[in-house]
């Protein structure tokens, strides 16, 4: 499926944002079990951001168990624009994707979804373009406040004019936590179910760990 054409300038991007927003759906993820195929997914770039270097990784068992890998290599051909980083990095995705042997039943990204200035993150395009659920979690903010977590695990609301678009959540006690929020099919309490249910010792869920790895091996091993 073709969501839209790829736009050059950052006015046709924000453009397609408010066009394609009302597109995505909020609401549970399917039951999620040891069945459940998860995909993480990440990228990497060269220094002179030439390059960058996707990488899907499917798992079962909550990021246990690897079923597939997938990866792709492209030309970076969007600028870097705050709150446009989707259309820099989905397409070096969608190739990564195209590239598997399984469909995944749920995707996470290391990038936002509607906790974004549009509703329209990294996790809402990317879910969007392949009709699968999508679920932003990203190590850093960007928008909206929240009250202090403690440092058990546990989660506490992202709100924007004191309405909640996501959550912050600590998986691991006394490690750093994540934004966490729906990008498409997915809803607040869902997503945050998915992110402290996944396996790993470490601050990313296992499949988003595990993807984020293999970035940097395959930009080092690139020619």
């Amino acid at each position: 499926m073709s969501l839209h054409p790829w736009p050059t300038t950052a006015a046709e991007a924000e453009a397609l944002q408010h066009g394609l927003v009302d597109r995505v759906r909020l609401e549970p993820l399917p039951p999620l079990t040891d069945a459940t195929l998860i995909a993480g997914c990440d990228l990497a770039y060269d220094k002179d951001e030439a390059r960058c270097y996707a990488v899907v990784v499917v798992t079962r068992a909550w990021g246990r168990e690897v079923v597939a890998t997938a990866e792709a290599v492209r030309p970076v051909e969007f600028p870097y624009v705050p709150g446009l980083l989707s259309f820099r990095e989905v397409p070096a995705l969608l190739a990564a994707f195209a590239g598997l042997s399984v469909t995944p039943d749920v995707v996470m990204c290391d990038g936002q979804g509607v906790a974004h200035p549009r509703r329209f993150g990294l996790a809402c395009h990317l879910g969007l373009w392949l009709d699968v659920p999508a679920v932003g979690c990203a190590k850093s903010r960007l928008l909206g406040e929240h009250d202090a977590l403690p440092a058990q695990v546990g989660s506490t609301p992202l709100r924007v004019d004191g309405a909640p678009v996501g959550d912050l959540v600590r998986r691991i006690a006394g490690v750093k936590p994540v934004y966490v929020s729906p990008g498409h099919r997915a809803d607040r309490a869902s997503a945050v179910a998915l992110v402290l249910g996944c396996a790993g010792a470490y601050r990313l869920p296992e499949p988003v760990r595990l993807a984020d790895i293999a970035t940097r091996v395959l930009r080092a091993e690139a020619p």
